[in-house]
């Protein structure tokens, strides 16, 4: 679009602009052409205001009448206007006046329909490179009218859907075509949709080959300067691959729920057997090992080594079966006891587990290493429990050992969880065998090196998970072993 005129530009226009018509007046008066001043003066002023400004008209229009009254009106050469001129000169102010003002008024349509059309070929451009981008995207992209008329219909869509541009936009709704399965009543997302300005959600499509997709939808509306609703730019992204995975993992958690749930049911009825076997064989073994007594006082008068020591071999596996049976309820009722957990002292309690340990190492030389320990929550009965049996161990598998060494710590504290160590300078074991170490009757050494049925470590581990830890040791043969520990805060606290 032309740019206009400044303001001197334009007067001088004007001054041009009479010049040329006054001499072409006076040319085409020197050849006999009479009566054409009047349109070459008005034809100065119509290209005045068409090329300049409404004032360079007006200057123009005064410029005009007062050269046309000085060389062609009588009496010439002077600006002096007789009465009977009067009427004839407000024709000319009225006919200049009244062309200038269409010519303005038509320049001004003009320049607005120039800017017009060029603001619409530049928002046509900006449109047409955005929809250039927008078949860039692997995205599906499309827009519809609030018909659900598709207007139009990126090379995204083309590839997740199947059908080409030409054969949907300004043809089909996309409901219709793609056969949708909407999450909720669609009236109720079209509701949201004009409340809200957007909506998402997951929608079940048919693809062009008849496959069923899955896609993840977003919908924009746009309204028009009145803020009326014109259109829906409808964004999808496939995730049918993703939606199937969420499945199986759904139909795995289902499943390991109900597995684990038959687990729990199992260990419960194992659990109960074992309570109920154990408690059972209390009387007969009660019976077994009193009337063993009762055989070895009676026969002690017999001069039979053998028969002696048949029954002191009953006799001390009867016990060593009472003991079994013993700690076999004892890890039942782990298992079975509600855990009711508090702060408490785990120096205190480590101090009772010492004093317990203590009873059974009469003369023996034992340096005690005791760190500080923090207060902790947890059950008080099972973890002084599973304290006197890391004790226990450490105090059995040192006996071999002049000087044993045995330490207490707290190797590590949280603010949600805190980790313990025993430590000592025993027999120590294989690092082999360490998954053995936790199982129920499971043994590293010999019943005739170091006594013990195979339960106490068992027990210490449901102990510590009952509490949200786990437990784990390091050792060497012949070169000590360590136990570790940790407990976690419960969730409540």
């Amino acid at each position: 679009m032309q740019k206009p005129l400044s303001a001197i530009q334009s007067y001088g226009l004007a001054v041009l602009a009479v010049s040329v018509a006054l001499a072409g007046a006076l040319v085409l008066q020197r050849y006999n052409f009479r009566g054409v001043e009047f349109t070459v003066f008005l034809l100065a002023i119509v290209v005045t205001v068409w090329y300049g400004r409404t004032q360079a008209g007006a200057f123009a229009l005064v410029l005009a009448a007062l050269v046309f009254n000085y060389f062609f009106t009588e009496p010439l050469h002077t600006l002096y206007v007789t009465p009977a001129e009067i009427p004839y000169y407000f024709i000319f102010v009225f006919f200049a006046s009244l062309l200038g003002w269409f010519t303005a008024v038509r320049r001004r349509v003009e320049r607005e329909l120039v800017q017009s059309r060029s603001e619409l070929e530049k928002e046509v451009a900006e449109r047409t490179q955005q929809a250039s981008l927008l078949d860039l995207t692997h995205d599906s992209i499309c827009v519809r009218n609030m018909g659900n008329v598709v207007t139009f219909w990126n090379r995204g869509a083309e590839e997740l859907y199947g059908w080409r541009a030409g054969e949907v936009v300004g043809k089909v709704t996309t409901h219709g075509l793609l056969q949708t399965v909407f999450p909720a009543p669609l009236e109720d997302i079209s509701t949201e949709l004009l409340s809200t300005g957007r909506w998402d959600g997951e929608l079940k499509q048919i693809k062009a080959d008849g496959s069923a997709v899955v896609v993840s939808s977003r919908w924009s509306l746009r309204r028009d300067e009145h803020g009326k609703a014109v259109a829906i730019l409808e964004t999808n992204n496939d995730i049918t691959e993703r939606h199937r995975r969420e499945h199986e993992i759904r139909m795995l958690n289902e499943e390991l729920i109900e597995r684990a749930s038959e687990l729990e049911a199992i260990n419960k009825e194992l659990e109960a057997f074992a309570y109920s076997i154990s408690h059972d064989l209390r009387a007969p073994l009660r019976h077994m090992v009193g009337f063993t007594e009762l055989l070895k006082k009676n026969a002690a008068s017999v001069r039979d080594d053998k028969i002696q020591r048949y029954v002191t071999i009953i006799l001390e596996a009867a016990k060593r079966m009472g003991n079994l049976i013993d700690d076999l309820l004892a890890f039942s009722r782990i298992g079975r006891a509600e855990t009711r957990k508090t702060m408490l002292s785990l120096q205190q309690l480590v101090q009772e587990a010492l004093a317990e340990a203590r009873q059974d190492t009469g003369g023996r030389n034992i340096v005690w290493r005791v760190g500080a320990l923090p207060d902790w929550y947890g059950d008080r009965s099972m973890l002084r429990l599973a304290l006197v049996n890391l004790v226990s161990n450490a105090v059995k598998f040192t006996r071999t050992r002049p000087r044993a060494e045995i330490e207490i710590a707290c190797m590590d504290q949280t603010q949600d969880q805190v980790v313990l160590l025993i430590r000592d300078n025993g027999v120590g074991f294989d690092m082999r065998y360490v998954d053995k170490l936790f199982g129920v009757f499971q043994r590293l050494h010999t019943r005739e090196a170091f006594e013990g049925t195979g339960i106490g470590l068992a027990t210490v581990q449901r102990i510590v998970h009952r509490h949200g830890g786990r437990v784990w040791a390091e050792g060497e043969v012949d070169n000590g072993a360590t136990f570790y520990f940790s407990l976690s805060k419960p969730e409540e606290v």
